[in-house]
């Protein structure tokens, strides 16, 4: 990602969290070229999930916001995008992290641990400085801690 593509995010972030009240929450906001066009994707979500009226709610309410950032951020035309998160959303938060003990994710590190750097299974415990989780290493079940600090990315993830 470019710094400008991070400068739009983060100033669009800026604009919108307060906006997007409960029940939504900011799950997360990408700005990216697909194909020819820009796309900025906002992403929601609440409890039990967001419907197609939800989007659009939210699309009335977050388009107009972005037409009155100045100076403009987008050096380019871009189509907005508001929706769900998916099943493998992205966990950007020590809090997200935090709601998804439990739960199947799968989290890149910016450093190898035992010269792994995608750990995928189930996250057993967070205490806001390390992830405990219990994964397969081809036919045994280990688990890692995780610094949270090493953390690159993490998201939730589908079993199969």
């Amino acid at each position: 990602m470019t710094i400008a593509n991070h400068n739009i995010i983060d100033i669009v972030t800026e604009h919108v969290t307060p906006v997007i009240e409960a029940p939504y929450q900011l799950v997360d906001v990408e700005y990216e070229k697909m194909g020819s066009d820009y796309v900025l994707s906002i992403l929601v979500d609440k409890e039990g999930g967001i419907t197609i009226e939800d989007t659009a709610q939210l699309t009335e309410l977050i388009s107009p916001l972005l037409d009155t950032i100045k100076p403009d951020p987008f050096p380019e035309q871009y189509m907005l995008e508001v929706s769900s998160p998916g099943l493998e959303r992205p966990l950007k938060t020590a809090e997200s992290i935090q709601k998804a003990v439990g739960a199947y994710v799968n989290v890149s590190l910016y450093k190898a641990i035992d010269k792994v750097k995608v750990f995928q299974g189930d996250l057993l415990a967070f205490d806001g400085e390390t992830l405990t989780i219990s994964y397969l290493d081809k036919t045994r079940q280990k688990t890692v801690q995780i610094p949270y600090q090493a953390v690159a990315k993490a998201r939730l993830a589908v079993k199969l």
